[in-house]
């Protein structure tokens, strides 16, 4: 994660993609036009989500077992919804670049921390063992 966060780095300088730095107005117009282009790419994650299961149902519909159904629409947006995560990353990257925070250790404490959580999420269908 560290070279991937140096790549971004090197990358956003020679796009000219910074987040700026030169006063508080622009850093915070900067910060809202990163938020707001990540949410946007959020958003394309999910209509990905709703292109597979639309083509899922389809599928089940033409008498395709459900299974088969879901693998198929999955590969079929695998190629999109790969350039969409890429571009999440690409702006959480930048984000935490300009806080100088180090990703892969912000997110293995974070997974530290979630494991000693008494109150942990339920899944919402429990898995067959």
């Amino acid at each position: 994660m560290k070279e991937l966060q140096e790549y971004a780095a090197t990358f956003q300088r020679e796009m000219d993609w910074e987040i700026s730095s030169a006063s508080y107005t622009e850093s915070r117009a900067s910060l809202l036009n990163n938020y707001m282009l990540l949410t946007t790419e959020v958003a394309e994650i999910a209509e990905e989500y709703r292109k597979a299961f639309n083509r899922t149902n389809t599928l089940i519909e033409e008498g395709v077992d459900e299974q088969e159904a879901f693998g198929r629409a999955k590969e079929s947006i695998k190629a999109d919804i790969s350039k969409e995560f890429a571009d999440c990353l690409a702006y959480l990257t930048k984000m935490a670049n300009y806080f100088e925070i180090d990703l892969e250790e912000s997110f293995y404490a974070k997974m530290d921390e979630v494991k000693q959580r008494k109150n942990k999420d339920v899944p919402l269908i429990k898995k067959n063992k």
